[in-house]
């Protein structure tokens, strides 16, 4: 009880800042969730395994996109934190078109991948080919998605973060009216799906954009919002922290991505029992990633304002949010692991192997949420270069290699290759949460020192 009393005030703030990001973070993959429901009942096993190829290399370009979208949000913190409010109207103009730049080079990676990669993959020619046209429309929603992140991130900075979330629970309804009306009313399979993601982020952007525009909320910062204000020292020092954080993810995620690809050379039941329990896996990361947006927005608060052992306390507070959230979540797969999976198929040998995923996603909840959460608030203080040679290590030394020699050198098929991911996920745990010990500790003894001397 000491502790909670001790840390009592931060878990209030923090939870008030992180459900509705928590709410948000999670429509991103409502989408994906709801395609994967709609196609798992109304299309089949082919098309669901389709999915799953699909998305295990659009999630790369989009996640990257996501990273550099993440570039505006500590900085944003930090200079509303100093009241200087001109300088994060510059940033959001430059933030953008960073953003948009960047949609379309990743659209450009999705469209050749779909066009030259889904072939050479030794995956089912049946599940290749459906694959490819939901790729080019899911590909080409990046940019409307981005749109809306490049506001999306500007107002979390700011401390707004309910406007976001409502717009997502409005979009993940419109698509999933929308996708329902296309694959079972017009039997469009995969394309459907593909057309609905697109249509939906397209209206999500519009409707972000017309909101912070309008909003009396924003305008002593969009004064300074304009096209002569994007030059290249902001610009820089936009992708000086969304590039390491692109390339944090892209590790994670293209680790989990190789190994979708991975198990889809062992058999397309076992590709799409994996899609269903990733799937499943996913949505507590997204929710465990918006507990971690907040953190490293309260931790780019403290940092701006040089509190550095209020930092320290409010971090503290999220790891120990996390950790009961991800308690649950391991929970709740461990006792419902063989009805869950009932919500995206009636295949029984999916269902059979999906099951048996689920256990292992619920060992790795823990160093999952805590991973996540531990790269915010590193980000939030501007520490973005060290987490990210971690995250490398600890997917593509460690976890990526172990689950290939334990699933197809071993032969523990589909769960040898989720092992090795869960130790990846305990070893990027762990050196993280090291690593903001020692940075948060450094700057604290630094500000002591200071004051001491003055």
């Amino acid at each position: 009880m000491t502790i909670f009393y001790k840390y009592k005030a931060h878990y209030r703030e923090n939870l008030n800042l992180a459900i509705p990001v928590v709410i948000s973070q999670l429509g991103h993959t409502l989408v994906q969730t709801s395609d994967t429901i709609i196609i798992g009942h109304f299309a089949g096993t082919v098309s669901l395994a389709a999915i799953s190829l699909a998305n295990s290399i659009f999630v790369i370009p989009f996640i990257i996109g996501i990273g550099i979208s993440y570039g505006i949000t500590p900085l944003i913190a930090q200079h509303n934190g100093r009241n200087n409010y001109a300088e994060c109207g510059r940033l959001l103009s430059n933030s953008l078109f960073i953003n948009v730049l960047a949609g379309i080079v990743l659209f450009a990676v999705a469209l050749l991948a779909a066009l030259f990669l889904l072939g050479h993959l030794g995956q089912t020619p049946a599940v290749a080919a459906k694959a490819k046209p939901f790729l080019l429309l899911a590909g080409l929603s990046i940019i409307p998605m981005l749109i809306f992140n490049t506001f999306k991130q500007f107002t979390e900075g700011l401390g707004f973060t309910k406007q976001a979330m409502v717009i997502s629970i409005w979009g993940n309804v419109f698509n999933i009216v929308l996708g329902i009306i296309l694959v079972k009313g017009f039997s469009m399979g995969v394309v459907g799906v593909g057309i609905s993601t697109l249509a939906d982020r397209c209206v999500m952007s519009v409707v972000m954009a017309f909101y912070v525009s309008k909003s009396p909320n924003f305008k002593k910062y969009l004064r300074t919002f304009a096209l002569k204000h994007i030059d290249r020292m902001r610009s820089v020092q936009l992708l000086k922290i969304g590039g390491p954080v692109a390339l944090q993810y892209t590790f994670e995620i293209s680790a989990f991505s190789a190994a979708a690809i991975m198990i889809g050379t062992i058999g397309y039941h076992e590709q799409a029992a994996h899609q269903v329990a990733i799937n499943m896996a996913s949505m507590t990361y997204m929710m465990a990633s918006g507990l971690s947006a907040a953190a490293a927005i309260k931790s780019g608060n403290y940092f701006g304002s040089k509190e550095h052992q209020k930092l320290r306390h409010s971090a503290i507070s999220s790891y120990h949010i996390v950790l009961v959230f991800m308690l649950i979540a391991a929970a709740f797969f461990t006792v419902f692991n063989h009805w869950l999976p009932w919500i995206y198929t009636s295949d029984k040998q999916v269902i059979y192997i999906a099951a048996q995923l689920l256990i292992i996603a619920a060992l790795f909840q823990l160093f999952d949420g805590t991973q996540v959460v531990g790269l915010g608030i590193l980000r939030g203080m501007g520490d973005v270069n060290i987490p990210t040679v971690i995250t490398f290590l600890a997917y593509w030394v460690v976890g990526l290699p172990v689950g290939y020699v334990l699933g197809l050198q071993l032969h523990f098929g589909v769960k040898g290759v989720w092992f090795g991911l869960v130790l990846g996920l305990m070893t990027s745990s762990i050196l993280l949460f090291l690593r903001f010990q020692f940075v948060s500790k450094k700057h604290r003894d630094k500000t002591v020192l200071i004051m001491a001397k003055d």
